[in-house]
């Protein structure tokens, strides 16, 4: 990260262990804007990260900050400015797509409901936006997912394996999408896959082995 670059998310010493597997001990990062790979194998604790940088899974020491916001300090005020869900999740199946993306700019400040129609129609959603979560297929959940996260507009952006159950086009589409948000000097990008991603310009990886 260039020296004049201010880090989107501060995350320093985190700890957290299993109780039969010791994964983050005194782990410290700094994410820049733009597209940051978390790549590792089966286990490696991938979605464990995100999870703990959307403070949703309490570490049990270390500090987490977005500019001048501390997770420890302004819970609520951090995940704000997070947009993370567990591509598992059913808490919303029993909500259209429609009513979903309607809940979200309360959760959201920059919620830009203008980029909804495109971003349905690049995933191939728009046939399915009146349908509840439940009915969907894993790909359309997860596209739900991802065209919420392109419209959010929050600061740290973090998404679980987020090709898994795509079709090809919309997998061109979120590559796409992808290289523009890797230009938003305002956002940051953590990707959970386990392997390299193609065509799109990283700012980072965190290697966590196989």
């Amino acid at each position: 990260m260039p020296a004049h670059q201010t880090p989107i998310l501060q995350a320093a010493n985190l700890t957290f262990h299993y109780p039969e597997r010791a994964l983050f001990s005194n782990w410290s990062a700094e994410i820049a804007a733009g597209v940051t790979l978390v790549r590792g194998g089966d286990g490696s604790g991938k979605s464990s990260l995100l999870q703990l940088l959307a403070g949703v899974l309490p570490a049990q020491a270390g500090q987490l900050q977005i500019g001048d916001v501390r997770l420890d300090l302004q819970p609520e005020a951090y995940r704000r400015q997070v947009f993370w869900v567990d591509p598992r999740s059913e808490a919303c199946d029993q909500l259209t797509a429609h009513a979903y993306f309607a809940s979200l700019p309360a959760a959201y400040p920059g919620f830009d409901n203008s980029l909804l129609p495109a971003l349905a129609e690049g995933l191939s959603l728009t046939p399915h936006l009146d349908k509840k979560l439940y009915m969907l297929s894993t790909g359309s959940k997860r596209k739900v997912w991802l065209a919420a996260a392109f419209a959010a507009g929050a600061a740290l952006n973090l998404l679980d394996d987020p090709f898994a159950g795509l079709d090809k086009a919309s997998i061109n589409f979120v590559v796409m999408m992808l290289n523009q948000v890797a230009a938003n000097p305002e956002q940051a990008w953590v990707i959970a896959l386990y392997e390299a991603m193609e065509g799109v310009p990283l700012a980072g990886v965190i290697d966590l082995g196989d």
